[in-house]
């Protein structure tokens, strides 16, 4: 697979993924110097010419998130002066995303922010995939190509199809992509009812659906400290549930999130490698949305639809 006048360059916050994302275009990863001075100063050289290219961009803005949202910005300042004839930012996870509202008096709605400081640093376009929320894409003036992790995910969930499954959604706000799991997997639903005491504390209150007896398969597109995950499995299991498995798009795992998975109380935990995940001996199964990323790349390179990538049968 490769594309006339495409370039791919990557940054420090998930070089694997962007290898291997060359790899399945047929490119080979730009060349170029993404480094910090002492003081902390991010510094970045493109070391070839893009003059009149394609360039494609790729960094999640995860762990730490400011350095590498600046890392990337500077990027794209990089390869507009020079000049540079279009520049995809690569955003497999999209930082900030959780804020994305005025929840409370005298906050900022940084997802908008940060849209915006990619739109002046000079990106043309935005591919990212599983945003926290749907309507981020219309804080862009720019477009915006959303993917999904859920054909990657289903495609390895699909072993786990049963009478006895049942997807539940670990709160009201996952209940679309629940049910969207469900329908393909032919499964039951259920929902967890949660009320969060803090930033990194989840009480889970009540379960809607019937899990006596069934293997459970909780979805959800992030998790940071597993307090959401691993506290439904705890009441599904005290409901009963032969076994729990959770499937997330995006997982950012902190100290905290590990310590809570080894508690055993979720079987195994399914993501992607849309940041990188060190398994560390636990159940952590991570799947490669590199394929993904590249098609998307090389049908934008070539001005075609994507449409298509956002679909999977039963979704």
């Amino acid at each position: 697979m490769s594309a006339p006048r495409l370039k791919i360059f990557s940054g420090n916050s998930n070089r694997p993924l962007a290898e291997e994302i060359c790899k399945h275009v047929g490119v080979p990863l730009g060349e170029a110097t993404v480094t910090s001075f002492p003081d902390g100063e991010s510094f970045v050289k493109i070391n070839e010419n893009i003059r009149g290219q394609d360039i494609y961009l790729v960094q999640s803005t995860c762990t730490p998130t400011n350095h590498h949202l600046m890392e990337l910005l500077i990027m794209i300042d990089a390869a507009k002066r020079a000049s540079a004839q279009r520049i995809t930012a690569v955003i497999p996870f999209y930082g900030y995303a959780r804020q994305d509202r005025k929840d409370q008096p005298r906050v900022p709605i940084t997802a908008k922010l940060v849209a915006d400081l990619l739109t002046s640093a000079g990106a043309h376009r935005v591919l990212t995939m599983d945003l926290h929320s749907q309507q981020i894409q219309g804080f862009f003036n720019i477009p915006v190509d959303h993917l999904f992790a859920s054909p990657v995910l289903f495609k390895y969930l699909e072993r786990f199809r049963a009478e006895n499954l049942v997807v539940c959604s670990p709160d009201v706000g996952g209940m679309k992509m629940a049910a969207a799991y469900a329908g393909a997997l032919g499964s039951g639903l259920g929902m967890v009812w949660k009320k969060r005491t803090s930033a990194t504390t989840v009480e889970s209150v009540n379960i809607v659906g019937e899990v006596a007896g069934k293997d459970v398969l909780i979805v959800d597109d992030i998790t940071e400290t597993a307090g959401t995950l691993v506290n439904a499995a705890k009441l599904l299991r005290e409901n009963g549930a032969q076994s729990v498995r959770a499937a997330v798009s995006h997982a950012l795992l902190s100290p905290m999130a590990y310590e809570r998975l080894r508690g055993g109380t979720i079987d195994e935990l399914i993501t992607t490698n849309s940041i990188p995940v060190d398994p560390q001996g636990l159940p952590i199964t991570v799947l490669s949305v590199a394929p993904l990323l590249a098609e998307a790349i090389v049908r934008i390179n070539n001005n075609e639809s994507v449409t298509s990538l956002f679909k999977v049968k039963g979704f």
